[in-house]
């Protein structure tokens, strides 16, 4: 029975796969992000999800192997790199994620859309741009609508994040903040990790120290906030769907813990990294090929002013607070032991480049 499953779903999950090693060929060859040449690729196959051998697999690249990508992000994360950024800083990326998650709320009634949009939105915004655009629609209860939102909310937000990664840097140096505080301003309200960095290190290598540890602990972020949501609209998830946590969180956490001991021996723990990357693309590929460009096009222009008056406030409000702490009082922000040698992933902070960065989240 396993193995006729198994060959029932190989046909679109090798589609899927060859699809995302397209995608990430044109990311290496002309500097965008894979996300969005994944989903653009897969947009454009629409019509394979129509063939009875590749549907079955296709839809599963789309839903277990994403969401297992998702669990393996923990492996990027430790509990010390969490520990070194210092109370205040983590309260402060907290109560941005909350900021952001409630903005997106307020502004979807605004305009029309419903309290999920709204959700996923400045939940993608707030917390790691297209992965947790992802990972928040998978505990969402199914719609018609929910995957050409979450199809249009991955482009908006890789795009928004891609032209921050240009412009954050300068408007931070236009405001006079030091370096450190650049970093934490980029890791606060850039949505993507891959430009977090860029934009960091383009500044300086203390910016992109800080700014990549502060955007590591919003990924983390993605635990609690998938679980409340999940409770949330736990009364409208499918019938026979009673597991309050889904089983993805529950291994991101659990893969946060076992890279935070430190067991896995550096190269294995590298290997499953690059794994959730290619499982996430690939998910995002079954994405793309379940949505058609005409569903994009019924998602409205107040969807697109959501997405950008999230990614605004965010960062105008961050900004205004890194000023006047700066301003008043210096010590206000404490990143605690940054500068360790052990940074994120286990690997030396100093060691991470902007050059085409991995993961690309």
């Amino acid at each position: 029975m396993k193995n006729w499953q198994a060959a029932h779903l190989m046909p679109g999950v090798l589609i899927c796969l060859i699809v995302a090693t397209a995608a990430r060929f044109l990311s290496d060859h002309y500097a965008a992000p894979t996300m969005l040449f994944a989903l653009l690729l897969g947009l454009s196959l629409h019509f394979l999800v129509d063939d009875e051998k590749a549907a079955a697999g296709i839809k599963f690249a789309a839903t277990d192997l994403l969401k297992l990508g998702v669990a393996l992000l923990g492996l990027r994360i430790t509990l010390t790199d969490i520990g070194d950024l210092g109370l205040e800083t983590i309260g402060l990326v907290m109560g941005g994620v909350i900021f952001t998650i409630s903005i997106g709320i307020a502004v979807s009634f605004l305009f029309g859309k419903d309290i999920k949009f709204g959700v996923l939105s400045g939940g993608a915004v707030g917390i790691c741009g297209a992965s947790a655009a992802l990972a928040i629609s998978a505990v969402l209860p199914v719609s018609e609508t929910k995957e050409r939102d979450t199809a249009f909310i991955v482009v908006a937000v890789t795009t928004l994040s891609t032209i921050a990664m240009i412009v954050y840097p300068i408007l931070g140096q236009g405001l006079g903040l030091d370096d450190q505080h650049i970093g934490i301003l980029l890791g606060l309200t850039i949505h993507d990790v891959a430009q977090v960095v860029g934009a960091g290190f383009s500044v300086s290598e203390e910016a992109g120290n800080t700014a990549t540890l502060i955007k590591l602990f919003r990924v983390s972020l993605l635990v609690p906030i998938i679980i409340a949501i999940s409770f949330a609209f736990r009364r409208q998830t499918e019938r026979g769907n009673r597991s309050g946590v889904p089983w993805f969180v529950i291994g991101f956490a659990i893969a946060i813990a076992i890279n935070s001991l430190g067991v896995l021996p550096e190269p294995i723990r590298a290997l499953f990294a690059a794994i959730s990357t290619w499982l996430l693309v690939i998910g995002i590929v079954g994405i793309g090929m379940k949505t058609s460009l005409k569903s994009l096009g019924h998602v409205g222009g107040a969807a697109l002013v959501i997405v950008c008056v999230e990614t605004v406030l965010l960062f105008a409000v961050a900004a205004a607070i890194l000023v006047l702490s700066q301003q008043n009082t210096p010590n206000i922000i404490s990143l605690g032991n940054l500068h360790t040698e052990t940074g994120a992933c286990g690997k030396t902070i100093s060691n991470l480049q902007p050059a085409n960065p991995e993961p690309s989240f």
